[in-house]
């Protein structure tokens, strides 16, 4: 996924459906059939507008200047019971975890989470029914069909959240950029300043036996992020979609490790307290600085969750990283 403007999580969109076909009133009228029956045909359905799941996208930015969504109307009912042709619909494709909600009212509509799956946004008009249908032995010939439905303009929001097996949490400089470009082919922006992350990256971590899990490097938290302060809160959303959460914690900190995790699970909690139940597990960053003695002794004040001490530079401790979030992903999908 690359940085900048190409990657955008929201949009809002305004999806006007197409509007059902009238049905025919046609009558039956040949050289041979001076006073026929009804025969008139169904108008054709309005289109729709459907959201369809691709894994070949990462962002909402084919969207970004495309504010209005039109679908084609539904075509009229004709003779001989010929139903009117349905509307095209529009098909927009989006990346998995986007969700579609409804403008005013705020109301999630559904998920897009599986490559191919389709969900209708907005539902175009049905088409009328042609004058066959109203035909009784009391009204050989009516004369009337029905119109067809209108179709819908609403105005839609769609939100991107990140969906990855692993989400990195941590503050700004604690060599979670860094991790992602070692374990993977994702090359993320890396520097030694804040908020050198802007977007979140995606990378595909390889493991034993081909097998291999996504990783998803979350722009960095500050205190305070749950409130709105830094760029932490605008992408705290694409952690909920993480199956695991990999806090990260560089051994160099003016906090002790502990006290760096409790005021990032802090942070996630305000923003949603479903957080606290993924599993956690923590990894030691910059651990090349520590000798074993240093190690032993941090051990004593780490909380109670799986962690490992590692350094992306030294290439130490990315094995056992591995292990413990392949074990903690694994055990998420079986419960």
């Amino acid at each position: 996924m690359s940085q900048g403007s190409n990657f955008v999580d929201y949009v809002k969109v305004c999806c006007r459906s197409g509007k059902g076909g009238a049905g025919s009133a046609h009558l039956h009228r040949d050289k041979h059939t001076a006073k026929g029956g009804p025969d008139g045909g169904d108008g054709g359905r309005g289109g729709h507008i459907i959201l369809k799941g691709s894994a070949q996208i990462w962002t909402l930015l084919h969207l970004k200047y495309r504010k209005h969504i039109i679908a084609e109307n539904g075509e009229g009912g004709g003779s001989a019971l010929r139903s009117g042709k349905n509307g095209r619909d529009e098909i927009l494709e989006v990346p998995l975890g986007t969700i579609a909600k409804n403008a005013e009212t705020g109301e999630t509509l559904f998920e897009i989470t599986e490559d191919g799956q389709t969900e209708i946004l907005t539902a175009g008009g049905r088409g009328g029914l042609g004058n066959w249908h109203f035909k009784t032995s009391t009204m050989q010939t009516p004369r009337f069909a029905q119109p067809g439905e209108p179709g819908k303009e609403e105005w839609m929001i769609l939100e991107l959240k990140v969906l990855a097996d692993v989400g990195l949490v941590g503050f700004p400089n604690a060599g979670k950029s860094t991790l992602l470009s070692v374990v993977s082919a994702a090359k993320p922006e890396i520097a030694d300043y804040p908020f050198t992350t802007i977007v979140p990256n995606l990378g595909i971590v390889a493991y034993r036996d081909s097998k291999s899990f996504v990783m998803a490097d979350i722009p960095g938290i500050i205190e305070g992020a749950s409130k709105g302060k830094g760029l932490g809160f605008r992408f705290l959303r694409h952690i909920e979609r993480n199956s695991v959460l990999l806090f990260m914690v560089p051994a160099d900190t003016s906090r002790s490790i502990n006290e760096e995790y409790q005021i990032l699970k802090r942070e996630l909690h305000e923003y949603n307290p479903e957080l606290m139940q993924k599993p956690h597990v923590l990894a030691i960053t910059k651990s090349d600085l520590l000798d074993e003695e240093l190690k032993q002794e941090m051990k004593n004040d780490l909380p109670k969750i799986p962690y490992v001490f590692i350094s992306s530079v030294a290439q130490q401790g990315l094995v056992e990283l591995k292990d413990m979030l392949w074990k903690a992903i694994n055990t998420e999908t079986e419960s």
